[in-house]
């Protein structure tokens, strides 16, 4: 077991009733599930997104926390949210980090590999993420 890890799940979903196609405006949320695998207590302090679109459009976004917090969480320790994103294409990517600090004072970045925004796939599901 690595010392210093979190484990990331994503199950991303369209949300066609606040998307408008017409306008280009296609609505996604996101859940997030974060669990601490490692050996120490650690606080996510930031995170950065890099949410993509099918035309090429790349926008960054930084922050403190995760929606309004910045939780610690003990070995074996879980924490959820969901949150959003919109887009001017109907599928798109994101990807990005967390910023981790350990109890004792270790520095980490949890990465979060690319994962699909699709208003077009009747599917989803969650994808468990490194």
């Amino acid at each position: 077991m690595a010392k210093y890890q979190f484990l990331v799940e994503v199950a991303p979903q369209f949300l066609q009733d606040q998307s408008n196609p017409d306008d280009a405006l296609y609505v996604f949320a996101y859940t997030i599930t974060i669990t601490n695998t490692g050996e120490i207590t650690a606080q996510l302090i930031s995170r950065t997104w890099n949410v993509n679109d099918a035309n090429g459009h790349t926008e960054k976004v930084k922050g403190l926390g995760v929606v309004g917090q910045q939780p610690l969480l003990k070995p074996g320790q879980t924490f959820e949210y969901t949150s959003g994103t919109r887009l001017r294409t109907p599928t798109g990517t994101m990807h990005g980090s967390f910023f981790c600090v350990a109890e004792d004072g270790e520095k980490f970045d949890t990465d979060v590999p690319m994962f699909v925004l699709d208003a077009l796939s009747a599917g989803g599901g969650t994808r468990t993420l490194h």
